[in-house]
């Protein structure tokens, strides 16, 4: 996906659900933070969104323009229609949110997640699909490993979980400095 295909699902999103901010989590908000992020970070064609002040309309989006509507098929991405459970966040997530409000969202505003919240709530789903993506945003500089241990420290996961993304994350930066 591209920024101005985010900025398009953005404007439909809020047009459907009647709410003019929308809440993008999931891989693809990285576009937020990262509009011409590498390209590796952008191989999802769906966004995960949710309205913002009217999180219960995330099943009018899903229906709308989710998977396998005509609109997916016209434009060949979608809006994925998730509630607000969806990801476990860090604490203060909401207050770090990135604003993506420009022509082409009419008036509508996308909030996207701050990237070291982004990679906490990739750890913590920890799909094949997560591992791969945290990988690569750590490869291309762009989280901060102690930011990411401040954050995993305030996720509400289980202390043992908490110890074992802790591992995981000194792992893959590890790897990456070999890399470089």
């Amino acid at each position: 996906m591209r920024r101005v295909e985010l900025e398009h699902l953005i404007r439909a999103a809020a047009t459907i659900a009647d709410d003019d901010e929308i809440v993008v989590i999931g891989s693809q908000s990285i576009l937020g933070q990262f509009p011409e992020a590498p390209a590796e970070l952008c191989r999802s064609m769906e966004a995960d969104v949710w309205p913002r002040n009217h999180p219960e309309r995330w099943e009018l989006i899903d229906g709308s323009i989710g998977e396998l509507s005509p609109f997916h098929e016209a434009f060949g991405y979608y809006a994925q229609g998730v509630g607000p459970e969806t990801a476990v966040l860090p604490e203060g997530w909401e207050g770090r949110l990135i604003r993506v409000q420009t022509p082409r969202t009419r008036g509508a505003v996308g909030l996207c997640l701050e990237v070291h919240d982004l990679v906490v709530s990739k750890y913590v789903a920890l799909r094949e699909k997560d591992v791969e993506f945290v990988r690569v945003a750590i490869r291309h500089g762009l989280v901060d490993r102690t930011v990411l241990l401040d954050r995993l420290a305030v996720t509400p996961v289980p202390a043992d979980r908490r110890t074992c993304i802790a591992a995981l994350i000194a792992r893959d930066f590890s790897a990456a400095d070999a890399g470089a």
